[in-house]
C-alpha cells in the first residue's frame, strides 16, 4: 500500500492514489495541482520520514471544483444579562483527486566512467 502525508493550508492530510479530499480553497479554478510538502511517504514497505519534508518527493492531483462547506452555527450566551449572539460560517473548500504519489526526479542510469 502506497500512501503519503501532505501539508497544505496549515493542515496535514493522509492521502492514497485515487482519494478525493476536501482542502482549503486553492487560488486556481481547475487543473493540475502539485503538493511538494510531503511529510511522510510509505511505498512497498519502505518508510521515508521528512525532516521536515521528504526531499525529491511530490504528490500530484487534479482540482475538480471549488465548493462551499457545510454551514457551522456558532452561538454566544451570557446568563442573566440577556446576551445572545448567533453567527453562521461556511468554509471555502477545494475538491482534489490524488492522481500520483511519487518522486520529482526520474531515475537515471549511472553514467559510464571515463578512463
Amino acid at each position: 500500500m502506497k500512501y503519503a502525508v501532505i501539508k497544505t493550508g496549515g493542515k496535514q492530510y493522509k492521502v492514497t492514489e485515487g482519494d478525493i479530499i476536501e482542502i482549503d480553497r486553492l487560488p486556481q479554478e481547475k487543473g493540475k495541482v502539485t503538493f511538494s510538502d510531503v511529510l511522510l511517504l510509505v511505498a512497498d514497505g519502505a518508510v521515508k520520514i521528512g525532516e521536515p519534508t521528504v526531499t525529491g518527493e511530490k504528490v500530484e492531483g487534479m482540482l475538480l471544483e471549488n465548493i462551499k462547506g457545510e454551514k457551522i452555527r456558532v452561538s454566544k450566551y451570557k446568563s442573566k444579562v440577556r446576551y445572545r449572539r448567533s453567527v453562521g460560517f461556511r468554509a471555502f473548500l477545494s475538491k482534489v483527486q490524488i492522481d500520483k504519489i511519487g518522486s520529482t526526479t526520474s531515475k537515471k542510469e549511472p553514467a559510464a566512467k571515463k578512463k
